[in-house]
């Protein structure tokens, strides 16, 4: 069965969602990630994905007090990303209630760090994040873009042990079109003893029941549940079937 993983991506303390990565296509869905992260869980909904966009962006941990009151006030296993660059960065993530985290940039910048978390943390704690635009892989909050091809990055982490993968395509990101499916099949062929997280494109749960059947093992959204494309009555009964 594919994990449901719903997003809450974080701008000045607020609940947003941005188009295509872009940071000046922001909307704000509420004022209150905490609220937000609550009724997930009261859906059923067992994990998620909650991303530091200001630390994305600045390089540094911005939003750890949101990760914390989540992780105090919450039973969700979150994995959380954006900024994380130092080993005090990862653990205080990790103190501030982090199951995992992503290793999105860092993982392109300074690869031996990140081994070195895996070593230390275990590979099951530290998740790759592979951002890709056309193919390639995107860092810095997706605003540069690299040479490096995806299948070569994942088939570099594989054998250096890592175990899961979060995979966006930005183009689809924000933009309730579908997800890159055919991306996410040769993935699970090439590698298939990797978890697979797809993200970016959901537009409703028809997209979710597609990914599921092709054999993914779990699917990050957030816009398609914002925008009302997919609802609490949809969440609950999907889970419902699957258990």
């Amino acid at each position: 069965m594919i994990e449901l993983i719903p997003a809450i991506d974080i701008i000045d303390g607020k609940c947003v969602r941005l188009v295509q990565g872009l940071y000046q296509q922001q909307k704000v869905y509420s004022d209150q990630p905490l609220q937000v992260a609550m009724q997930l869980m009261e859906m059923g909904v067992k994990r998620l994905h909650l991303v530091d966009l200001d630390g994305a962006k600045q390089g540094r941990v911005v939003n750890i007090n949101i990760l914390r009151s989540i992780a105090d006030q919450t039973s969700l296993l979150i994995d959380f990303g954006g900024g994380i660059k130092s080993d005090d960065d990862i653990q205080a993530v990790f103190n501030a209630g982090a199951a995992m985290i992503t290793a999105g940039s860092i993982a392109v910048k300074n690869r031996k760090q990140v081994e070195n978390w895996m070593k230390k943390y275990g590979p099951e704690r530290i998740i790759l994040g592979a951002d890709t635009r056309q193919g390639k892989i995107s860092i810095n909050a997706w605003q540069e873009d690299t040479s490096m091809g995806i299948f070569e990055f994942v088939q570099d982490y594989m054998e250096a042990g890592i175990t899961k993968l979060i995979c966006t395509d930005i183009s689809r990101d924000g933009m309730l079109e579908g997800t890159a499916l055919g991306l996410y099949i040769e993935l699970k062929m090439r590698f298939p003893g990797l978890e697979i997280i797809a993200s970016g494109g959901v537009s409703g749960m028809e997209d979710i029941h597609e990914l599921d059947r092709a054999g993914i093992d779990g699917v990050i959204f957030g816009k398609a549940f914002y925008e009302g494309k997919i609802t609490p009555g949809e969440i609950r009964e999907f889970l419902a079937e699957k258990s």
